[in-house]
């Protein structure tokens, strides 16, 4: 975690240290039984590349997760000029974490939300939209930003983007898979099964994109409840916060779904899902639930408002 104001999180430090770990070792298995299935220099060689192909799609998403996400949202980064309010509430906040100020963005859509992304907290950025703009108080808009502010002083956008190349190297030989164009049809390997090679890649990559997917999901979850928390006791308002979730979620269920489709791309990195009807009870869910985060929030609020011993 880089060296701010914000309340320190050692269960989200552990919990982003074994997601690491855990997807390395399915990656180098994933790696590994490509080498033992495919068999001889050439299995070798095409299990390198797809491993070294999986690195260099997470290290590209890293090194642009700024752009990629802003294009995504079709937000303009925006100056004081242009949003002098909003960037005042920043600046109030980063000087309140001791924490470098990101760049400032704009997404032009009726959605209420916002983002936070970049590799570092000196390439940061942090988006609203203008449906959060007019949906929130002022209160509650500072809660917002409070919270995706954390995720950058965190860095475990840095994490989710690296922790992603398991997945997207398994995702890469799933498509290959499907359609033989890696494995040479349905060449036979020698198990006494006959199955064909590209069947059991198949079987292999789907498994361990299933686990990547999983373990992301659940860390995904663990670090928007930091957030929440983090905001929270940043700006000593919980309340306000839980005010902002409730007023969102209600918002976004009341959008319809043909209007949500310009957030979805970016959706996991928002403080709530850009879905409306949905359960967030499920391991395929990015976000804890509305109940989850509201009940942390008050027992936050509780504690801040006991008189001190």
């Amino acid at each position: 975690m880089a060296r701010t104001r914000f309340v320190g999180d050692s269960g989200l430090t552990a919990r982003m240290t074994l997601v690491m770990f855990l997807l390395g070792a399915v990656f180098v298995a994933l790696i590994g039984g490509l080498m033992v299935i495919l068999g001889g220099q050439g299995g070798m060689g095409l299990a390198v590349l797809v491993g070294l192909a999986g690195i260099g799609v997470a290290i590209y998403q890293w090194y642009s997760s700024d752009k990629v996400a802003m294009r995504a949202m079709r937000a303009r980064e925006v100056s004081p000029q242009e949003a002098p309010e909003l960037h005042g509430m920043i600046d109030r906040l980063c000087a309140l974490a001791d924490m470098p100020k990101p760049r400032v963005g704009i997404a032009d859509s009726r959605v209420p939300n916002a983002f936070a992304t970049g590799r570092s907290p000196d390439r940061a950025v942090v988006c609203v939209t203008t449906g959060i703009l007019q949906t929130l108080t002022a209160e509650e808009l500072e809660g917002v930003l409070a919270h995706e502010l954390s995720h950058v002083a965190h860095r475990d956008v840095l994490v989710m983007t690296v922790a992603s190349s398991a997945g997207i190297a398994a995702g890469m030989l799933t498509q290959g898979a499907q359609y033989g164009a890696f494995f040479g049809g349905n060449r036979r390997d020698n198990n006494s099964n006959g199955l064909p090679i590209w069947l059991v890649v198949l079987v292999v990559s789907l498994v361990v994109y299933a686990v990547s997917f999983v373990l992301l999901r659940i860390l995904s979850r663990y670090r928007e409840l930091s957030a929440d928390r983090a905001g929270a006791y940043l700006t000593m308002k919980p309340a306000a916060l839980a005010s902002a979730l409730q007023k969102i979620t209600g918002e976004i269920n009341q959008i319809p779904q043909k209007d949500l489709r310009q957030m979805a791309a970016a959706s996991a990195l928002c403080i709530a899902p850009a879905a409306a009807g949905v359960s967030l009870r499920t391991l395929t869910s990015t976000h804890p639930s509305l109940e989850q985060r509201l009940e942390q929030l008050a027992k936050i609020q509780a504690e801040l408002g006991r008189p001190a011993v």
